[in-house]
């Protein structure tokens, strides 16, 4: 707070002083010292008058419109009357002759009430000059009181009485307290309803401890409200707001209490505000502030929030502290008197007036100061002393105006200071004053006077000195003006707009509008203004071209507006009230034309006028004499930590950026964000605003490449309507793309769009204006749309449109005419659409136009359609529908569909016609059907069961076991239940009619390991042991089938052996095993069982070392026995287990089975005629002949027949020497015994030598049936055809058993034989290949010794 002046006369000091502020205007302060007089002082503290008295000051009072101060003095019954309007004073005589001890003036009235020291009353009217006294209204003195607002008189005296007094003087209600009365208010209390209007509540301070409140309409129960001793007394108190009462304490306290009933005796507040004493407590109305003084400083806080402290005041040169504290009614000015004799008065409240000129500010900083700053370009601050209180101020680039009522001072604002260059009058009040940088604008009274501002010093054409506005023929009054560069602008009550230009002197613009204007503010150049009508509605006109668009939610308190003086901002502006400021911007080029915006809101803090924006800053005026600046919520991402800020909060500042068009900002945000969202938003702005280069830019940054593409096709375009119709287009806004494109030099844009878009109303409107030849394509569209959508009303109208006639179209208008047969259908006629759909050369129409009829049951018109269509299927599905079987029979062989054949099959089955129902049952692939009628009407059970094994149809194999049921053939039955998975009735049956091993037989592998169990002790009970282990053993249960297995009979010992051993196999368990090892053996009964068996159970076990040994065992004595073949299998097929095992093959496996297969391969070449591999094979033979014990002479005998034969006498020699022992001579057959006797005799020892071929191994050329390589010493395998050793580049092998062969041998040998001499597998020479790398085969065998 700002202190004003200090008042300090001699006489004053030591003592306090009593003083009052003029009511209402508070031009002027009464104070009262210890001496006989009382100084009146004007609010500069200017002494005006001083009223000397007999005797000091007793008390004063100014009344209700601070015209008269009344003044009552000691020693004198006389009161002093000063009348400020004239400055003079006067004196009133009391008619009382006792002392005078109170005076004070109504609050609504012009009654002054004065009270003497005898307790006597004297009501005086001012306006009548009429006096009251009334006489004992107290016994004593009356030492204090207060009027109400309804002119009630409250008064308290030494007699401890509280009266209450009508303003004749009449006691009303009267009440007596405990202690001396003091500070007697009228005010309202608190109540939850309002009984009745007015102040009914006195208040007194009681004894300086208790606060005393008396009800008038409730006088029994008087409130009276006792404090903490700790308080001390109570120095003041005030009522404000609704019922609440602030009182102060002599120890420094500061309570506030309410008189709500429910809330009497709590303290809603309180501070120790002052740390030794409080003397006085003050509140302003108008302020909405409260103040303490206590020690030697002033607390002062906001009523709103109590709790913080709004400002401190110390006074640090009064030390002896201070006494009284009083504002004006207004709130300007706070006088704080001290105990030493001094009075300070401080500026609270100033008048909130400032004005701009560019970025210039002049505003009032004291009472008669104003302050020229211009922050923005750094100037220096300049202080302007003005000799009056300014009403308005007005400020230019050289100079600053000040004015009163009707007079204005002209300061210069120069280089070497201000200086103060006139002052003028003018023909009325001014309301304000706008300046340039020649001229004066002033408006009062309706008027506007425009005046050069240095007068005739300036350099100005005479006629060019001053004008008045409006002229004399103008009915109008001026409602507002406004001064730029180069234009005087105003506005009349009548809604006219004049511009007038300066230097022409003339005027060039005027608007009219429709009701009023109330304000007008353009912008610094002159080329916007916006203006407030008397609705309160907001616009902006531009003179330019005299467009005016109105502000969209403008609100009606809105008091003024600031354009923003940041060159590139030229289109923002602001619009204010008290609470809020609304930011706006003009967009002059988008794609919506010009028009204005709102960007956000801002809440203005209390008390703030705005002054100036700047660059989104704005500098507003407070009622303390300062500037503040408030940076604007719609400019937040000005701020440089703004990109430090979260994603949301940057999300809204990209959003504010994007609606000033500051783009260079958005473009930093969306890099910082980087989001495609983001990208898109300002990629949309840019576009809104025409800024296809940026656009671009934006939409390349986000890969769009289709927006891109799309921006460059356009961006060459002059035509800014065009320009602006792609926008339009590109941001969805088609009919303000259409208006543009119309507006444009190619109209046919806007129909191209439409149709683009299948708006095909818009373009066959379009059309009909613009290219009339289109209009059969749009309606061919547009018709295929309304079909779609089921309006075929308006399809069959545009498609009849459609049509073109011309050849050129044809394909189009064979569409049309597709559209108007299904139209037509649709529509119910239905003969036109048939017609049209027949003579139409598409299939797809006829089943279009058969799928609508068949909807429409018009069934014999849509399978007549489906037929021509050669829709096959479906024109029989619709005869069947409407009972044509004529008609379905003609077309059956085309139909594939078993649905079709199923529906015509039951149609003939119902007719008796059961043949044809079979066959199309059997067309329809519905077995069931086939099977039925072949056993119920065709009485052919052949085919049933014919067609049941072929389908393995279940519900058909139940019907045909029910059939043979009925003929009793239950093997039959049981095998067709089982075919049908009814197992537990076959079961059944067998079990009933003993049929157990015909459905046993028939079960196979499909049956589950229940009906496995059941069966095998069905056989258990009939003790068929080979059975029962059977079942037992397909049910898992092997101990129990190996039990049975072992009980069979003699005659089934063979198979039972078999099968123990194939469950021992699966079992693997040692014990079972072990079992039938002692069964087989022979010691569970004493009979050794054939030694196969022993070799089958190793193989089950697979364990395939035993079975080799076994194995070879048995082909021993299957040789022995003279069963070569048997015994050349059973190694055979033990040879390949155990090479597929990959386990070594014994040795003398390896070799007994060579030997066999050699002895077997006599015959087969003996056969052919090829007695030298019969010889080369039968001396191989010779020479193992101990391992043919029962064929020794025979093997011989054929041995010495076929070398003979072969030419290989001496061979034959050796072996018939041979037969000529005495064991073997006997044995010899008759027929050849004398030959050989003869070969033995004369003996004939020519070879024929054996030819050689090279070792596989080796390349060693050795005998061709030789075995074993000399000099690699590698046992060589051996060809199964001849019984030679194998040779590389002659190599095959069979298929089969993998055994090797000389390709060329095998080749000769199978045109003879057809199978494999080896393995016996069937072998054909086709299915034998050569092979050419034989590696494989000559990794040397790994036999087992």
């Amino acid at each position: 707070m700002k202190r004003v002046f200090t008042l300090s006369e001699k006489a004053w000091s030591g003592s306090c002083l009593q003083y009052k502020w003029q009511k209402a205007l508070g031009n002027y302060l009464a104070v009262a010292g210890s001496d006989n007089s009382v100084k009146i002082f004007d609010r500069h503290g200017q002494k005006k008058n001083e009223l000397n008295l007999p005797g000091r000051c007793l008390a004063m009072d100014w009344d209700k419109d601070g015209d008269m101060l009344a003044v009552i003095a000691d020693k004198s019954s006389a009161i002093y009357l000063w009348d400020a309007n004239v400055n003079k004073t006067s004196q009133l005589d009391s008619g009382m002759r006792d002392q005078m001890s109170f005076v004070l003036w109504s609050k609504v009235g012009p009654l002054l009430a004065a009270g003497t020291a005898k307790g006597n009353l004297l009501i005086y009217n001012q306006q009548t000059s009429r006096k009251i006294p009334v006489l004992g209204k107290h016994t004593k003195r009356i030492i204090c009181g207060c009027w109400s607002s309804q002119n009630l008189l409250a008064l308290g005296g030494e007699d401890k009485v509280l009266t209450i007094s009508n303003h004749e003087g009449d006691t009303i209600r009267q009440t007596s307290v405990r202690s001396e009365p003091g500070d007697v208010q009228f005010s309202v209390m608190k109540t939850d309803e309002r009984a009745s209007p007015g102040e009914s509540t006195v208040s007194v301070v009681v004894g300086k401890k208790t606060l005393f409140l008396f009800n008038l309409n409730d006088p029994d129960n008087p409130i009276e409200l006792a404090f903490q001793q700790r308080y001390g007394t109570i120095i003041a108190y005030r009522w404000y707001g609704d019922g609440y009462i602030m009182i102060g304490f002599s120890q420094g306290y500061f309570v506030v209490i309410s008189t709500h009933i429910r809330e009497i005796g709590q303290e809603l507040f309180q501070a120790h505000n002052h740390k030794d004493s409080l003397t006085s407590i003050a509140i302003s109305q108008s302020l909405n502030k409260a103040a303490s003084c206590g020690d030697n400083c002033i607390k002062i806080h906001d009523l709103t929030e109590l709790k913080e402290m709004y400002a401190i005041v110390n006074l640090e040169d009064e030390t002896k502290g201070l006494d009284q504290l009083s504002w004006t009614d207004d709130g300007q000015l706070l006088a704080i008197s001290s105990q030493r004799g001094t009075l300070h008065v401080f500026l609270t409240k100033l008048p909130i007036l400032g004005v701009t000129c560019g970025t210039r500010v002049a505003y009032l900083t004291s009472l008669l100061e104003v302050t020229v700053a211009n922050h923005v370009e750094g100037e220096a601050l300049v202080a302007v002393s003005v000799e009056v209180e300014p009403n308005f101020i007005a400020v230019g680039p050289y100079h600053v105006a000040v004015g009163m009522n009707n007079r204005a001072w002209f300061y210069s604002l120069g280089d070497n200071g201000v200086d103060r260059l006139r002052d003028t009058e003018y023909l009325g009040t001014v309301a304000c004053m706008c300046v340039n940088a020649d001229y004066a604008a002033a408006l009062f009274e309706g008027k506007v006077q425009l005046h050069t501002i240095e007068g005739e010093e300036q350099d100005v054409q005479e006629d060019r000195q001053t004008r008045l506005f409006p002229g004399r023929d103008d009915k109008c009054r001026i409602t507002s003006h406004a001064l730029t560069a180069d234009f005087l602008f105003y506005s009349t009550d009548t809604g006219v707009i004049q511009c007038f230009y300066i230097e022409d002197w003339q005027y060039i613009n005027e608007h009219r509008h429709s009701v009023g204007i109330r304000k007008i503010v353009p912008d610094p150049s002159g080329t916007r203004l916006v203006f407030i009508d008397d609705k309160s509605d907001g616009f902006l006109y531009c003179p330019v071209n005299d467009s005016v668009f109105e502000i969209p939610s403008f609100s009606p308190t809105i008091k003024g507006v600031l354009w923003e003086n940041w060159a590139t901002d030229k289109g923002v502006f602001v619009a204010y009230d008290d609470d809020k400021v609304y930011t706006y911007v003009f967009y002059k080029d988008t794609i919506q034309g010009s028009r204005v915006s709102l960007a956000g809101g801002t809440k203005l803090p209390f008390s703030h006028k705005p002054l100036l924006l700047y660059n989104g800053e704005l500098t507003c005026q407070t009622q303390s004499g300062k500037t503040s600046n408030l940076i604007l919520s719609t400019h937040t991402f000005l701020e440089s930590r703004s990109k430090d800020a979260p994603p949301t909060d940057l999300r809204n500042m990209l959003t504010q950026a994007l609606m000033l068009k500051r783009f260079s900002a958005a473009w930093e945000l969306c890099k910082a964000l980087n989001s495609a969202d983001c990208w898109s938003e300002m990629g949309h702005a840019c576009m809104l605003h025409m800024e296809v280069e940026l656009a671009i830019r934006v939409y390349r940054t986000v890969r769009n490449v289709g927006m891109v593409t799309s921006l460059e096709d356009i961006k060459g375009i002059e035509d800014q309507n065009l320009l602006a119709g792609h926008l339009a287009m590109f941001t969805n806004d088609f009919n303000q793309a259409q208006d543009l494109y119309l507006a444009s030099t190619c109209p046919m844009a806007a129909l191209e769009m439409r149709r683009d878009l299948q708006h095909w109303d818009s373009a066959l409107q379009l059309a009909q204006r613009l290219a009339a030849k289109e209009i059969p394509f749009i309606s061919k569209e547009y018709a295929v749309q309304l079909e779609f959508v089921g309006d075929h009303v308006n399809a069959l109208s545009h498609y009849e449109k459609g049509i073109t006639g011309d050849s050129q179209f044809q394909e189009h208008d064979e569409a049309c005419l597709a559209g108007l047969a299904r139209m037509s259908i649709r529509m119910g006629d239905i003969r036109r659409g048939v017609n049209q759909a027949i003579k139409h050369p598409s299939r797809q129409l006829k089943k279009d136009c058969g799928t609508i009829l068949e909807s429409m049951k018009q069934f014999s018109e849509a399978a007549q359609l489906f037929e021509k269509g050669q829709y096959y299927d479906k024109a029989a599905s619709v005869y069947i529908r409407c009972k044509n079987w004529a008609k379905v029979g003609e077309l059956l062989p085309h139909v594939t569909s078993p649905k079709i054949h199923l529906q015509y099959a039951k149609a003939k089955e119902a007719d008796g016609r059961y043949k044809e129902a079979a066959a199309a049952y059997e067309s329809a692939k519905d077995w069931d059907n086939v099977i039925r009628v072949q056993l119920e009407h065709l009485k052919s059970p052949e085919e049933a069961v014919r067609i049941v094994r072929d389908t393995q149809s279940i519900d058909g194999a139940k019907m045909v076991a029910r059939f043979f049921l009925r003929l009793n053939d239950y093997g039959s039955a049981i095998q067709f239940l089982v075919m049908s998975r009814c197992n537990d009735e076959a079961f059944q049956l067998a079990q009933q009619h003993g049929q157990m091993e015909v459905y046993a037989d028939i079960i196979g592998s499909d049956a589950t390991m229940e009906d496995y169990q059941s069966i095998a002790l069905h056989f258990e009970g009939e003790k068929k042991h080979l059975q029962a282990g059977c079942f037992f053993q397909k049910c898992g249960q092997h101990s129990r089938a190996l039990k049975h297995f072992l009980k069979c009979r003699s005659t089934e010992d063979s198979l039972a052996t078999e099968m123990a051993i194939e469950t021992v196999g699966q079992a693997k368990d040692e014990t079972l095993t072990n079992q039938l090892i002692d069964y087989l053996m022979g010691e569970s009964d004493g009979v050794p069982k054939d030694a196969k068996y022993l070799f089958r159970l190793y193989m089950a076990l697979k364990q395939y070392r035993e079975a080799a040994r076994t194995a070879i065992i048995i082909a021993r004595e299957e040789q022995s026995a003279g069963n070569y073949r048997n015994a050349h299998d059973v190694l055979f097929s033990m040879y390949m287990e155990l090479h597929s095992q990959k386990i070594k093959i014994p040795a003398e496996m390896a070799t007994n089975l060579m030997i066999l297969h050699s002895y077997i391969l006599v015959k087969i070449h003996v056969k052919r005629g090829d007695h030298l591999k019969g010889a080369r094979m039968l001396i191989r033979v010779s020479n193992n002949i101990s391992k043919f014990p029962s064929h020794v002479v025979p093997i011989l005998t054929s041995a010495v027949i076929e070398c003979h034969r072969a030419g290989l006498r001496k061979s034959s020699f050796g072996f018939a020497a041979m037969l000529m022992r005495p064991e073997y001579r006997s044995k010899i057959d008759l027929k050849y015994r004398k030959k050989i006797e003869a070969m033995v005799r004369r003996p004939d020892t020519s070879e024929l030598e054996e030819e050689t071929t090279p070792c596989p191994y080796c390349g060693f050329q050795l005998p061709e049936c030789e075995l074993v390589c000399p000099s690699c010493k590698n046992n060589l395998p051996y060809c199964v055809a001849t019984g030679r050793h194998m040779v590389k580049e002659d190599w095959s092998a069979c298929p089969h058993c993998s055994f090797p062969a000389l390709y060329s041998q095998l080749l000769v040998l199978l045109e003879i034989e057809s199978s494999c001499p080896m393995c016996s597998e069937p072998l054909s020479p086709s299915q034998v290949q050569k092979t050419s790398n034989c590696s494989t085969y000559l990794q040397p065998e790994e036999l087992e010794p």
